[in-house]
């Protein structure tokens, strides 16, 4: 499996809009800013976010995105499917009459993707903010 820029692009989005709402709507040039990403590429990354409900938008000057639910509920899988689609090592093939070609998928392509898919089904968006928050303590500033 091979994440493309939008899926790792998208995944660093969501995060950066998650970390900066506060119950607001967030901007995508704010987000873009933040993250050096081009706006006009965010677009198209948050309309496939908005079409799977991952995410809400209102339009206009007080607009922006918001997540559609908690970050707890949130799954990396959930985002990387929205952004990139099938996750499958290999694209399935309906009939493989090939013995060896079955052979392989079912001891090999299918153990990848049982493992990949364990992985990206079970870490929530919370659980990266919780990570990045504590990679920040030494940014936090006090007065």
């Amino acid at each position: 499996m091979k994440v493309s820029t939008k899926g790792r692009y998208g995944l660093r989005a969501i995060i950066d809009l998650s970390v900066n709402s506060t119950g607001d709507y967030v901007s995508l040039i704010s987000i873009a800013e933040r993250q050096n990403i081009s706006k006009n590429y965010l677009e198209q990354v948050f309309s496939a976010l908005r079409k799977t409900g991952i995410v809400k938008s209102v339009k206009g000057s007080q607009g922006g995105y918001l997540l559609n639910g908690e970050t707890s509920d949130i799954r990396v899988g959930d985002v990387l499917r929205a952004l990139e689609g099938d996750l499958s090592v290999v694209k399935d093939e309906e009939n493989i009459n090939n013995k060896i070609e079955r052979c392989i998928k079912k001891n090999l392509w299918d153990k990848i993707d049982e493992q990949v898919f364990d992985i990206i089904n079970n870490i929530t968006l919370e659980d990266l903010i919780n990570e990045y928050n504590k990679g920040n303590d030494s940014l936090m500033y006090y007065i």
